[in-house]
C-alpha cells in the first residue's frame, strides 16, 4: 500500500515538472519570436515585472496596451513613462509627465499612499477615490517592482473601480430602501416616469387586488380626489413631483381598494443621479381612523346642536310656565332656579357619561339629595337598576325633582318620620318599564283642585312617547306616582 502511494506521488511530481517545462518552452519561443517584451517573475515571495533584455521600448509598449492607467517610475518615484489612460486621467502629455514625481501628479489622498506603495515592503493594492475632471471616481492603486535593464523601479497601475463601486452603492441603497419601505406601516410605492410601479411594500399591496410591480399606478390603484371636484388626476400629481415640486397631504379616495379607502398622498421625486428625477416616491397614509373620528365628531356636533336647542326651548318653556303659575317674584325665582338646577344636575351626569346613558339610581340620587340624605332611612330603593338613554334621563330627572319638591313642602319629607320607597319593576314584554314612587308616614294627603306647573311637568315629561307617562294617586297614606318609561329608552 505504501509503495503504491509513493509511486502515485512520484508520477504527480513528474507530471508537474513536464507542465512547467512546457510553459518555459512556450515563453522562450515567444521571446525568440518577439512576442513578449517583459515577464512576471516571483522573487522573495513578491511578484516582479522583468523587462527582457535592455529594450525599455518593449516594456513601454506593454504598459501602453494595458487597459488601466499605468506608469513606470524609478525607485524615487520619478515618472519614466506612462500609458495613454494615465495621461488621459490627468490631461497631460507624456513629455510633461516624464521626470515628475508621481506623488505630485496624483491628487489627495492617492498622493499620500503612493509613497507607501513604491517600497519593497509596500502594500500591493489600495482602493482610493478622487476627483477626475470634476467627477469622483474610484481606483485600485497597485505598485509592483520592475527591472528595466539596469534600472530598478515600479510599475504603478490605477484600475478603474468606479462603475463597480457605484453598482455596489446602488445595490446597498436598494437593500436599505427595501428594508425601510418594508418596515413602515404606511403604503410606499415607487413608480417610474411612465407611472409604472417598480417597488411596493406590503402595506401598498393591501390597497389593490392586483400585483402592483409592473402595473401602471392609475390602473392598479384608481384614486379619486373629492376635494378637487374631479379636476385633479394622479398623473398630474406625479408630473408635479417629477418637475421638482414635492406634494404633501393630498386627501384621496381609493374606491375599489380591498383595504383602506381614505388615504393621504405625499409624492416626491426619486433622485438617483444628477440627470434629474428617474421616478416618483409616493406615500399613502391610511386615513380610515381619522375619517371615522371626523364623522363621529360631526355627528356629535349635530347632536350637541340639537340638544342645545332642545335644552334652550325647555328652559324657555319652564321659565314661561313657572312665571304663569307663581304670584310673586320670589316664588318665581325659587321655583325656576330649582327646576333649572334639576336640569343641570342631569346634564352634568350625562356629560360625565359622554351622553351615552345614565342609571336610574344616579338620577334619583342627584335630584333628591338636596332635600335629604339618600343613604339614610328616608329613601328605600327596591329592584334592579336601569340604564336610560339621555332623553329619558332628562325627563325622569325633572319628574323626580318635582316629586321631591312637593314631598318637602306637603308630603313625606315635610316631617321627621316620613320616607319614600322607589320600586323599580322588572322589564317585561310590555312596551314600558314601570317605576313607582310611594310616600308613607307623612301628613295626610289631599288631592289639590288647583294643579300647578309642577303637576304638568310630572304628567307630561315622558309623553314624547305613546308608551311613556305618569299616573298620580293622592292616597291618605301618601302620594303614589306610577312612572312609565318607554322600553325603547331602556339601554
Amino acid at each position: 500500500m505504501m509503495r503504491n502511494s509513493q509511486e502515485e506521488a512520484l508520477q504527480g511530481l513528474i507530471g508537474d515538472l513536464r507542465q512547467r517545462a512546457a510553459e518555459a518552452e512556450e515563453t522562450l519561443a515567444a521571446i525568440r519570436n518577439g512576442g513578449v517584451g517583459s515577464a512576471m517573475v516571483e522573487e522573495g515571495g513578491k511578484d516582479e515585472v522583468l523587462a527582457i533584455g535592455d529594450d525599455a521600448l518593449a516594456f513601454e509598449s506593454f504598459l501602453e496596451a494595458m487597459e488601466p492607467g499605468a506608469v513606470a517610475v524609478d525607485s524615487t518615484g520619478r515618472v519614466l513613462f506612462s500609458n495613454a489612460r494615465f495621461r488621459q486621467m490627468f490631461s497631460e502629455d507624456g513629455d510633461r509627465l516624464k521626470g515628475r514625481n508621481i506623488s505630485d501628479i496624483l491628487p489627495e489622498p492617492a498622493s499620500q499612499l503612493i509613497g507607501k506603495l513604491i517600497t519593497p515592503d509596500g502594500h500591493k493594492a489600495v482602493p482610493v477615490s478622487f476627483l477626475e475632471r470634476g467627477v469622483e471616481r474610484s481606483y485600485l492603486v497597485s505598485a509592483r517592482p520592475v527591472h528595466l535593464g539596469a534600472v530598478r523601479g515600479f510599475a504603478v497601475t490605477l484600475s478603474d473601480l468606479t462603475e463597480r463601486v457605484r453598482a455596489e452603492a446602488a445595490e446597498r441603497a436598494e437593500r436599505i430602501a427595501n428594508t425601510v419601505t418594508a418596515s413602515t406601516n404606511e403604503a410606499v410605492i415607487v413608480c417610474d416616469r411612465t407611472l409604472t410601479i417598480t417597488h411596493a411594500n406590503l402595506a401598498a399591496e393591501a390597497l389593490s387586488t392586483e400585483k402592483l410591480v409592473g402595473t401602471r399606478l392609475d390602473e392598479a390603484i384608481p384614486l379619486k380626489f373629492p376635494d378637487a371636484t374631479g379636476i385633479i388626476e394622479i398623473d398630474e400629481l406625479i408630473e408635479s413631483a417629477l418637475s421638482g415640486t414635492p406634494l404633501r397631504g393630498i386627501e384621496a379616495l381609493a374606491p375599489i381598494s380591498p383595504g383602506p379607502r381614505d388615504v393621504m398622498i405625499s409624492a416626491a421625486p426619486l433622485n438617483i443621479s444628477d440627470d434629474g428625477p428617474e421616478g416618483c416616491v409616493l406615500t399613502l397614509a391610511d386615513l380610515s381612523q381619522r375619517k371615522k373620528d371626523e364623522r363621529q365628531m360631526h355627528m356629535l356636533m349635530r347632536e350637541l346642536d340639537h340638544r342645545v336647542k332642545n335644552t334652550l326651548a325647555l328652559v324657555l318653556s319652564i321659565s314661561k310656565r313657572t312665571a304663569a303659575n307663581e304670584e310673586t317674584l320670589e316664588g318665581f325665582q325659587g321655583a325656576f332656579s330649582g327646576r333649572i338646577e334639576a336640569l343641570a344636575a342631569t346634564h352634568d351626569l350625562l356629560a360625565n357619561a359622554s351622553w351615552e346613558s345614565l342609571s336610574l339610581r344616579q338620577i334619583f340620587s342627584a335630584e333628591v339629595s338636596p332635600y335629604a340624605e339618600t343613604g339614610g332611612d328616608r329613601f328605600n330603593i327596591i329592584g334592579a337598576d336601569l340604564n336610560l338613554n339621555p332623553r329619558a334621563a332628562i325627563a325622569l330627572g325633572l319628574i323626580f325633582h318635582e316629586l321631591a319638591t312637593n314631598a318637602t313642602k306637603h308630603g313625606a319629607l315635610s316631617g321627621e318620620a316620613g320616607s319614600i320607597n322607589l320600586e323599580i319593576h322588572p322589564k317585561t314584554d310590555a312596551p314600558f318599564v314601570e317605576v313607582t314612587w310611594a310616600e308613607k308616614d307623612g301628613p295626610t294627603v289631599k288631592s289639590f283642585s288647583r294643579k300647578g306647573f309642577g303637576h304638568t311637568v310630572i304628567a307630561r315629561s315622558l309623553s314624547y312617547s305613546p308608551h311613556g307617562g305618569t299616573t298620580l294617586e293622592f292616597e291618605p297614606t301618601g302620594v303614589i306616582c306610577r312612572i312609565r318609561i318607554p322600553a325603547s329608552d331602556v339601554v
